[in-house]
């Protein structure tokens, strides 16, 4: 950004957005878009579709500039459509809006295999923590492919495992998630902000395969194959920090801690989303439109709230203190930056300036951050603004700068992970589009935290045990607190996957009985599936996985029987676990070789269960047992 901003209150840069949100509809299938209209007047809008994997996107629809939606009748149940709605403004700009978009799409079980490079200075101490990411990623439908590395090893040397590990199964391996102080490539000659060219910290590097980056690049030499995010929160804070921040360690199980919560949906955000704009449109670049673009399709109309910039604001109008105030599922910050600071979004400082330590001290309640401002494009400096993000107390997750260039993040609000939105705007040229598109494929462009975290999560079941009988494995879980369509059920011989589902359709009750199970120990997975409803349309998601293992030789515990017998009945009760089915069988003398089956079978919902007989021959004896098929 350039080094004096023009001081602006709160103006209109939305207008170089098309603000779109999807309702859908099944019978007949119909996808409706709907955008805010330019409040100057339009000429026209038009309307392109394409495939998600489409690298074009062919002939539009042209309608008229009091257009507000437009409804896609040539649609299908179960597929998924991407659309660029262009507006022509009366005024001579233009505006671009994205939504990616669906009538119940399908369910995504499989993510691929996720490469996780862990800085080995805290391996040790967080093992716990970094085993349950793991375990997560794997109930999330990933496979993970682990590597422990040295922050004094040269990034070619880390890359080398990547590509490694790309080059043995290019068709599944997608995503890089670097975790703690993993070495760092600079590269170029970059001037985005008009600070001078510099190097820049380039993680592109760690997802492009067979880019040659031996001559220095300031951008992308090639498109990368892989998702990249990284949590590194060395030099949080540095020397002479105003506020007391816990040790990096800390930090880092912090970050575990949050991201397991989010996963697991045990800490959420409203949809709803914060702008604060200090740039204004800045000749056209309009870094602000990021926001505008990107959140109408995550929360709908009405739900985007502008913070006050205004010089003279009040602090509980500005955006941090309204962030510290009620949480926010996204948010959007950009004014003129430093290393560590914003202004005119905070509470500090000559023109109340933003800290990265306030972001900390304040607890910015928000997970998902865009920002854009000078310097941020050195996140790997002391206390950098972008990362502060992540050390927050309680929600945050991922930020990344937005501006220069602009992201494209539409298909996350449609289930895919945040390292979707990095790579495709890493990858981007001219195929999604803004005013000016400056500084596409910078090496700069780069996202701070889990790229395999999802923006809706479900939440799961709990519970899970596994009994192994003569003939079953007994499998139950209690229900999930959403509101749910069912549950799947995996089985795998190892518990890091992969997993094979055995469940052709939901499972609505809360157990399942495995009669094709594994002679040896057996790992089981159960997610639950919910229909989600986004402001872009309806898609299958599932929640995380929740894990039992049963052993080759586990069993049914034998019952422990009591008999109770009134004038009128019989009443035999037994402890029983969950899920099991059980038969009372019954003879007359203790010389008879056969059992007659007395009761058919019960199904156990609890921890005891009982049958009841009228008994009505009084017998002088009878002998009772309990057991499972």
């Amino acid at each position: 950004m350039m080094a004096a901003i023009p001081r602006l209150h709160a103006d209109n840069t939305f207008v170089y957005a098309v603000q779109i949100s999807a309702t859908v509809q099944t019978s007949p299938p119909q996808i409706i878009l709907n955008w805010e209209p330019d409040p100057y007047g339009a000429n026209s809008y038009t309307i392109f579709r394409k495939t998600k994997t489409a690298t074009s996107w062919g002939t539009g629809t042209t309608l008229a500039g009091t257009a507000s939606g437009f409804t896609d009748a040539n649609v299908t149940a179960g597929s998924t459509y991407e659309y660029q709605v262009i507006k022509a403004a009366s005024l001579g700009y233009n505006g671009y809006g994205y939504i990616y978009s669906g009538i119940a799409a399908a369910l995504t079980e499989n993510r691929g295999k996720l490469i996780l490079i862990v800085a080995n200075t805290y391996a040790a101490s967080l093992s716990n923590e970094l085993a349950r990411l793991e375990s997560d990623l794997i109930g999330d439908g990933w496979q993970v492919l682990r590597h422990d590395v040295s922050p004094s090893d040269t990034p070619a040397s880390v890359r080398s495992l990547i590509i490694a590990d790309y080059n043995s199964d290019p068709g599944n391996v997608n995503t890089v998630f670097l975790f703690g102080h993993v070495p760092t490539l600079r590269t170029g000659t970059l001037d985005y902000d008009a600070h001078g060219a510099r190097p820049m910290p380039a993680d592109g590097y760690y997802g492009d395969i067979d880019g040659n980056w031996a001559n220095n690049p300031s951008f992308l030499p090639s498109d990368v194959e892989l998702m990249v995010g990284r949590v590194d929160l060395s030099n949080m804070p540095g020397n002479g920090a105003p506020v007391a921040w816990p040790s990096e360690v800390e930090l880092l199980r912090r970050y575990l801690n949050k991201d397991h919560n989010w996963r697991h949906k045990l800490i959420t955000a409203p949809r709803r989303a914060l702008m604060g704009n200090r740039a204004g449109d800045f000749g056209g670049e309009a870094f602000a439109a990021s926001g505008y673009r990107s959140f109408e399709p995550f929360v709908g109309p009405g739900n985007i709230i502008e913070a006050n910039t205004d010089d003279n604001a009040t602090v509980p109008e500005r955006w941090i203190s309204v962030l510290a105030a009620g949480r926010y599922l996204w948010a959007y910050g950009c004014g003129g930056g430093d290393f560590t600071t914003i202004s005119q979004l905070g509470t500090h400082g000559l023109y109340n300036d933003m800290w990265s330590v306030d972001v900390v001290a304040q607890d910015a309640q928000v997970p998902f951050v865009m920002l854009y401002g000078s310097h941020f494009g050195e996140w790997d400096t002391t206390d950098n603004m972008m990362r502060s993000f992540l050390v927050t107390p309680t929600l945050g997750l991922v930020s990344f700068m937005s501006g220069r260039p602009h992201w494209f993040c539409h298909h996350i609000g449609f289930g895919e992970p945040v390292g979707y939105a990095a790579r495709l705007s890493m990858n981007n040229s001219t195929l999604y589009r803004t005013q000016t598109n400056a500084f596409t494929r910078g090496v700069h462009i780069g996202l701070m935290g889990d790229p395999a975290l999802r923006m809706d999560p479900v939440a799961p079941p709990s519970g899970l045990t596994g009994t192994r009988g003569p003939s079953a494995v007994n499998l139950s879980w209690s229900a999930s607190p959403d509101s749910v369509l069912g549950y799947y059920v995996y089985r795998s011989s190892s518990a890091k996957g992969p997993f094979t589902r055995l469940t052709s359709s939901l499972v609505t009750g809360n157990s399942f009985a495995d009669t094709a199970s594994l002679s040896g120990a057996s790992t089981y997975m159960v997610r639950a599936v919910k229909l989600q409803t986004t402001p872009s349309g309806t898609y299958y998601n599932p929640s995380q996985g929740i894990f039992t293992t049963v052993s080759a030789t586990s069993s049914t515990p034998p019952p422990t029987v009591s008999i109770r017998r009134n004038s009128t009945s019989l009443v035999i009760s037994w402890t029983s676990q969950p899920g099991t089915i059980y038969r009372v069988l019954g003879k007359d003398t203790a010389t008879q070789t056969t059992w007659t089956d007395l009761s058919g079978s019960i199904t156990a919902s609890g921890s005891t269960a009982s049958w009841t007989t009228a008994d009505p021959t009084r017998r002088p004896g009878r002998i009772y047992k309990v057991g499972s098929p």
